[in-house]
């Protein structure tokens, strides 16, 4: 897919005039470029942690502190990915765990207070607000999500979602989108890592069809964001939790939006075809679509000078053979093989 302005346009549109929008980009300063010969792969797990706070959750703070100790011996292993993805990062534990990784940059998304710049939707259905199932327009969390990286973080954006564009109990936390640029050695563009945690849909305790209605503008606010502060020259990996299980439309709708490659697509294509380099799948893999049956995903676009193409796709913290059961959640990791722009 091409990161272009029309879909920006598109947007404003759609929400019905102009949109002043708050500045997002956020560079690093002293932070010095990656240096050294360019790795021949770069791996990325995103992991939602469930790191909610009372009294959604209780006693979750002895398996953040496991989840620390086991990053630390996957470093030691040589196995740690080199970017990680959080969601769910809202507790004082969770947070400690997602800044505590051997990576040494940090990025976190949108706190409590931050404002999207966002107007409400103009859709009545999520005008309506339901007061009895959290939709006060009051922030009471962040987005939960972070970043961290074996590579300096260059740059940082992050973008609450639009004031109304939630639905039931999600509509407590400020959940939104960030992008961190990484410098990664040998490479002449750096490689764009964001991530996500969109609306839930029957945990949230809305209706179907105004959790439909929140990820749909979600989706369309997820596509704005990118194309205002992604480099049409830098690949890009995008994951998070996607919130679309088992749910065509919330999937087809954000497909439309955003129409990036899907790494257990790619995979499973490459089983079958073998005229595409092959994908090492070591995860459960069931059906011709198994992207249905997961919360999170990952999707990846090349830049102008770099190609990334998904080799190994395995999940952890999975079982006691991988790290122990620790999350709601099982983290997902794509390794993707860095490729000049005309190799395939």
């Amino acid at each position: 897919m091409i990161r272009a302005g029309w879909r920006a346009a598109a947007l404003a549109l759609a929400l019905g005039g102009c949109v002043s929008y708050p500045d997002v980009a956020a560079p690093v300063a002293g932070v010095a470029p990656a240096s050294g010969p360019a790795p021949a792969t770069l791996s990325v797990m995103t992991y939602n942690i469930e790191g909610l706070t009372w009294p959604a959750r209780t006693g979750r703070a002895p398996f953040l502190e496991a989840m620390t100790a086991e990053f630390a011996r996957m470093e030691q292993a040589g196995v740690l990915p080199d970017v990680i993805l959080f969601q769910e990062a809202f507790s004082t534990a969770a947070l400690r765990t997602a800044t505590a990784t051997p990576h040494p940059y940090v990025a976190l998304g949108p706190r409590a207070p931050t404002r999207s710049g966002l107007p409400k939707s103009r859709d009545p259905i999520l005008r309506k607000r339901n007061y009895l199932r959290g939709e006060w327009g009051i922030r009471f969390m962040g987005s939960g999500i972070a970043i961290a990286s074996r590579y300096p973080i260059t740059a940082s954006f992050s973008q609450p979602y639009g004031p109304t564009s939630c639905a039931g109990w999600d509509c407590l936390a400020n959940k939104g989108v960030m992008l961190v640029r990484i410098a990664v050695p040998g490479l002449a563009d750096p490689i764009e890592i964001a991530t996500t945690h969109m609306n839930a849909q029957g945990a949230s305790k809305a209706p179907p069809e105004k959790h439909l209605a929140a990820h749909n503008a979600q989706a369309a606010e997820l596509a704005d964001f990118l194309d205002r502060v992604s480099q049409v020259a830098s690949p890009l990996v995008l994951a998070g939790d996607f919130n679309m299980r088992r749910n065509p439309a919330r999937f087809d709708a954000f497909e439309q939006q955003n129409g990036y490659q899907l790494a257990r697509r790619y995979c499973l294509e490459a089983r079958a075809d073998p005229a595409k380099p092959a994908c090492d799948i070591r995860m459960s893999f069931d059906g011709d679509e198994p992207w249905f049956d997961t919360q999170d995903l990952q999707i990846y676009d090349d830049g102008a000078r770099t190609r990334l193409r998904p080799v190994r796709i395995e999940a952890w913290f999975d079982g006691p053979d991988a790290g122990g059961k620790l999350s709601d959640h099982d983290a997902y990791v794509v390794t993707y093989a860095i490729l000049p722009a005309d190799r395939d």
